[in-house]
């Protein structure tokens, strides 16, 4: 009895064998395709992150196109238009964002927070905005740069009140020469390099 079990094993054995090696070329065959495979994802991930590069180089968007976009394209917009100009930029806006839509960082510049205030043509931001902004960029977002964005205008106060205590603005007129006509937003500012001018991250 033993001895059949021993057979009947070694039979199987040498089955399973054969099988193994007529299957082997086949192992290989699908091994090769799927290292085939993740080259040419990796390939079509760096063309696709170059080409998405060179897209927002070549970044322009007119007035029109941001008048049409809803609350959270405008937002994306911005960063998009952030990263142009050679920042690390995310969308952080929802529910609770604490005056912060979109944050930028970059290496010369520091830290920036953009309040983005969508608004129907002839629209005005108050000062509201520029105290809420102000309020929360530095002790909540440690940023070293506030601005608030809007396709509309501001009231006289809301620009004069963010003067006085740091907090950048920009209009209808300043966003269409960021947006569309390509000049970068901290040259548009005039943020200063080499640490933060706030007057909030200089009390700190």
């Amino acid at each position: 009895m033993a001895l059949a079990v021993t057979v009947a094993l070694a039979q199987a054995a040498s089955n399973l064998m054969t099988r193994a090696a007529a299957a082997w070329p086949l192992l290989l065959l699908v091994v090769f395709a799927l290292a085939v495979a993740v080259a040419g994802l990796r390939v079509w991930g760096h063309r696709r992150d170059r080409a998405d590069s060179e897209r927002l180089a070549r970044l322009h968007i007119t007035l029109a196109e941001l008048d049409a976009m809803d609350d959270g394209q405008f937002e994306y917009a911005l960063r998009d238009l952030l990263v142009r100009d050679g920042w690390a930029a995310r969308k952080v806006g929802r529910a609770g964002d604490q005056a912060a839509d979109v944050i930028g960082v970059r290496p010369s510049l520091g830290r920036v927070v953009v309040q983005a205030k969508h608004t129907r043509v002839g629209g005005k931001v108050g000062s509201s905005v520029t105290y809420q902004v102000k309020g929360t960029a530095g002790p909540v977002h440690k940023a070293d740069h506030a601005v608030v964005v809007t396709n509309g205008s501001f009231t006289r106060d809301a620009t004069a009140w963010g003067d006085r205590h740091g907090v950048r603005w920009v209009d209808r007129d300043r966003l269409n020469r960021w947006a569309h006509k390509g000049r970068p937003l901290h040259e548009l500012l005039e943020l200063p390099t080499g640490g933060s001018r706030l007057p909030w991250r200089r009390a700190a």
